[in-house]
């Protein structure tokens, strides 16, 4: 494992190298893995384990038919290798608990009432365990309680690992009741497709993950685009133009250098000007937003944010609005500029192309024998 140093901090980041497939199928050989929930990042988490070798099964509400049968549809066989969650968690030594955060909280008695002595329950976020005073997600004593979190969505977590990249995920032992949880946690963590697993502990990994998604990832770039992309239209810019500038640029050339090396690289990468503009609004925007930042971490720390979580999705009708708030982004000029923006990109434009080609051929051909 290598101990790293950021900022004066030393870090345990642990490589596929220096834990590899064959390690892992080792430590879980009599392990069986169910993975409870068939909706985000269970299909992933559990297709990775299963093409990788690992003995899975899936734990889904029958009633939740279309997870049910997309399971089935994945493979899971009903009463083979896909059962109720009660059943799964009573077959299993690791219980991956997969469900959304207000669904755990409403699993938690059926899943708690099968867990047994020495089982791992396996989290991916740690909200229910970090906020349990909020969920009721108290583990027992006899259990390892552990994290592996990939830093992105189930989609990127099974494409990553199709194309054989892996992604990062960060790592961590809440509770070692068997003095195998960490090697447990590991294991699984390859096992799933990492590509480097960092650790951390299940209170950082909470108070880091709400705020990104709140922040930068979800919250603030969609402010800041709708902000942007209304200056230009007030302005007597086009909607095309307002989008390419504002989405289009960003998504479809200039993030992928940041991701590539790095924002440095980024900048010495686009012209002169837009490098002067950037250095110099760079430090505006940052001042700008920070009191921002801080507002909110403060709001995820005290806990804040979680209750306003879990009330709004314990609603009743939670699907039904958040079906609304969607739809009143889907429908804004911006985004309505957007699918008009991907549609005229060349790969989409030529998928379009491409049957009325094969249309013109067909004719052509038919035309040349009569």
């Amino acid at each position: 494992m290598a101990k790293i140093s950021f900022g004066g901090m030393r870090e345990t980041v642990v490589m596929r190298k220096e834990f590899p497939l064959a390690k892992a199928k080792k430590v879980m050989k009599n392990e069986v893995i169910a993975v409870i929930g068939y909706g985000v990042q269970g299909p992933a988490q559990a297709l990775n384990m299963r093409d990788n070798g690992f003995n899975v099964i899936i734990g889904q509400r029958k009633e939740e038919k279309a997870y049910w049968n997309k399971a089935i549809k994945d493979g899971w066989k009903p009463g083979k290798s896909l059962f109720s969650i009660e059943e799964a968690v009573k077959r299993a030594t690791v219980i991956q608990y997969l469900i959304s955060d207000a669904g755990q909280m409403l699993a938690w008695p059926t899943v708690k009432a099968n867990l047994k002595p020495g089982d791992a329950l396996y989290f991916s976020h740690g909200f229910s365990i970090v906020f349990k005073k909020d969920t009721n997600v108290i583990p027992p004593k006899d259990i390892d309680v552990i994290m592996v979190a990939p830093k992105g969505s189930g989609t990127s977590v099974r494409r990553n690992f199709l194309d054989g990249s892996g992604i990062n995920s960060s790592f961590a032992v809440f509770q070692d009741a068997t003095g195998r949880a960490r090697e447990r946690c590991l294991a699984l963590g390859i096992a799933i497709g990492s590509g480097y697993l960092f650790e951390t502990t299940f209170q950082k990994e909470v108070l880091s993950d709400l705020t990104g998604e709140r922040g930068v990832l979800m919250g603030a770039l969609a402010g800041v685009m709708e902000a942007q992309y209304d200056v230009l239209r007030e302005n007597g810019h086009s909607p095309s133009e307002a989008f390419n500038e504002t989405v289009e640029e960003l998504t479809q050339s200039l993030i992928r250098l940041v991701g590539e090396n790095g924002m440095d690289w980024m900048y010495a990468n686009c012209s002169t000007t837009a490098q002067r503009g950037a250095l110099d609004w760079k430090g505006p925007f940052k001042k700008a937003v920070l009191p921002v930042f801080r507002k909110l971490y403060k709001s995820v720390k005290s806990g804040n944010e979680a209750r306003i979580t879990i009330k709004a999705n314990s609603r009743r009708d939670y699907a039904t609005q958040l079906g609304k708030e969607l739809k009143e982004i889907h429908d804004s000029e911006m985004w309505q500029a957007g699918i008009k923006v991907r549609e005229l990109r060349p790969e989409n434009m030529n998928k379009k192309a491409a049957p009325a080609k094969k249309k013109a051929a067909r004719k052509s051909a038919k035309k040349a024998k009569s």
